[in-house]
């Protein structure tokens, strides 16, 4: 991990947070703002509030810039360590709806 990243200073807000989904709103209002370094443990979608870019950090160093576009969902199962950053010279967010549960097929 990159001892010199910022941890923590993206904003987050819980809208919904039931036994089944939690929907978290998380906003970066300067460029290099973060999540902190993360393992998601359930599966999610994450809804941008905004075209731009966000950069990755992955263990080892790697970085990876995200393109996303206002309203364009996507999905990703539960995976490895992370840390999200404004890539943007301007504030940005976005939605993350988790699956705290899976729900029979069928229902």
């Amino acid at each position: 991990m990159c001892s010199n990243t910022p941890e923590g200073t993206a904003i987050p807000s819980v809208f919904i947070d039931n036994p089944r989904t939690r929907v978290t709103e998380w906003r970066f209002k300067e460029r290099g703002d973060a999540t902190g370094w993360h393992t998601h443990e359930y599966d999610y979608v994450v809804v941008p509030l905004f075209d731009g870019f966000l950069e990755i950090e992955l263990p080892g160093g790697e970085i990876t810039r995200a393109e996303l576009k206002t309203g364009v969902p996507y999905f990703r199962e539960t995976g490895i360590e992370h840390n999200v950053k404004n890539g943007n010279d301007f504030e940005c967010a976005f939605i993350e709806v988790e699956f705290l549960t899976v729900q029979p097929k069928g229902f």
